[in-house]
């Protein structure tokens, strides 16, 4: 997978912009062709889904998934080829293949908008029997997500509609709050800009907002209105990993791992537990847990049920003050807008006790973030422009020298300041410190 990718991005390099674009376009209308000429899903309309699963009264499979990206390639193809494994199960669901978020219901398809492949498992009723689809790497996605993963989420769907009397009241809050717009379009980043459709005609990837494009405008929901940023928006989906629970990818929520220290080990869970609910929520997968993450705040209490060795018992997890910082904003494709923002462009790395000693810096110097990008064009041009180098390493931000990932520096800079306003920067290069600036920007 990760050679195609790279050989991928070698081909793409050769060619102009307006080639990429083209590129990008074949993509889509080639895999529309394929789609459609199977027969197997429906392609892109979630009407003509929600309505033949209320005639069938089979439940929904609902792919969502952005058809240039290369990171879940090989999940979808798996997928789309019919897997053995999957193909009995699929053929009990109506399946909807969605490419685009125009127009999607954001009271019902809320979920981490920087993932690029998502499956909801639905009831004609637009009732959430489960999420899948995860992710906590930029191009590594095997400890996240697998095709036994999503099998035995499909099962655990197939399960819940069938028992759909008993479980609907336990499935009630898998749907999220009223959203600040009814769908993509309306956020005002996107506004005027895109329309409720895509259009199939003439420009299809123009015309199509990107899953990462909606979690862009929820930010900007806030921030054109110098309001700050609330941490359910800035740190969304935490996965189980920061509360040190290591979950099998090829389970529905099996744990693996269990850190020494963690929240998750303070409660009580143990290698091989199988969590059966979360705030009495069934769970079809990690995405269902970092749902419940999701929503849950400083100090809540989370029960969850669990299954050891065959016997059920009460867990509960506690969560403390800040809990959620402790997640990883870089491999996001929101972190680019972040750090044009924050950083004028610049992309920053920790290093190592060693690389500090050599630098000159303390081994164990509380913050030490190394430049190892700067971006050429635009805003993201910026701390090139101030002086900034790459290689240079950053020991001090607006007066705060305890910032020791970029994420803890993205987090701070997006609310410390409004655009304008001018921020101090510590930086150490050549075994000298250097005082230099950034402006805080759009």
């Amino acid at each position: 997978m990760l050679k195609n990718v790279c050989v991928c991005v070698l081909c793409v390099l050769t060619f102009s912009s307006l080639l990429q674009a083209q590129t990008r376009e074949e993509k889509v209308r080639r895999d529309r062709e394929k789609v459609e000429a199977s027969g197997y899903w429906i392609y892109n309309d979630l009407e003509r889904g929600f309505e033949k699963a209320r005639q069938t009264k089979q439940p929904m499979l609902v792919v969502l998934r952005c058809i240039p990206c290369e990171e879940c390639v090989k999940l979808d193809e798996e997928l789309m080829e019919k897997d053995p494994q999957l193909k009995p199960l699929m053929d009990q669901f109506v399946r909807v293949r969605q490419i685009s978020t125009n127009g999607l219901d954001l009271s019902l398809f809320q979920y981490d908008y920087d993932q690029s492949f998502a499956v909801f498992l639905l009831n004609a009723d637009r009732t959430i029997y489960g999420r899948f689809g995860t992710r906590s790497h930029h191009t590594l996605w095997s400890e996240d997500v697998s095709i036994a993963g999503l099998a035995k989420a499909m099962q655990g769907a197939l399960d819940l509609h069938a028992n759909y009397d008993q479980v609907k009241d336990s499935l009630a809050a898998k749907q999220g709050p009223k959203p600040d717009v009814p769908s993509p379009e309306h956020y005002p980043l996107l506004e005027g800009r895109y329309r409720s459709q895509i259009n199939e005609k003439k420009e299809v990837v123009k015309s199509c907002i990107h899953c990462h494009q909606v979690g862009d405008a929820q930010r900007d929901f806030y921030l054109s209105q110098n309001k700050t940023l609330p941490e359910r928006i800035l740190f969304q989906y935490p996965h189980p990993k920061i509360l040190g629970l290591i979950l099998d990818p090829t389970e529905k929520a099996t744990v693996k791992e269990v850190k020494p220290d963690s929240i998750a080990s303070k409660a009580g869970f143990q290698r091989g537990d199988e969590l059966l609910t979360l705030a009495g929520q069934p769970l079809l997968s990690i995405a269902d847990i970092q749902w419940v993450l999701h929503r849950a705040e400083s100090q809540d209490q989370l029960t969850a049920q669990i299954d050891r060795n065959g016997k059920k018992q009460q867990l509960t997890l506690t969560l403390p003050t800040g809990w959620k910082r402790a997640d990883d904003l870089s491999w996001r494709v929101s972190s680019w807008p972040m750090r044009r923002m924050v950083l004028g462009g610049a992309v920053l790395e920790e290093t190592t006790p060693e690389e500090r000693t050599a630098a000159g810096l303390p081994a164990k110097a509380p913050m030490a973030l190394r430049i190892r990008g700067l971006g050429k064009y635009g805003l993201h041009a910026t701390a090139r422009k101030r002086g900034f180098q790459v290689g240079d390493i950053i020991t001090g931000f607006d007066g705060q020298t305890n910032l020791a990932r970029e994420t803890d520096l993205l987090a701070y800079g997006i609310n410390a300041h409004q655009p304008g306003e001018t921020v101090s920067v510590t930086v150490f290069r050549g075994g000298k410190q250097l005082e230099l600036s950034l402006p805080r920007q759009k």
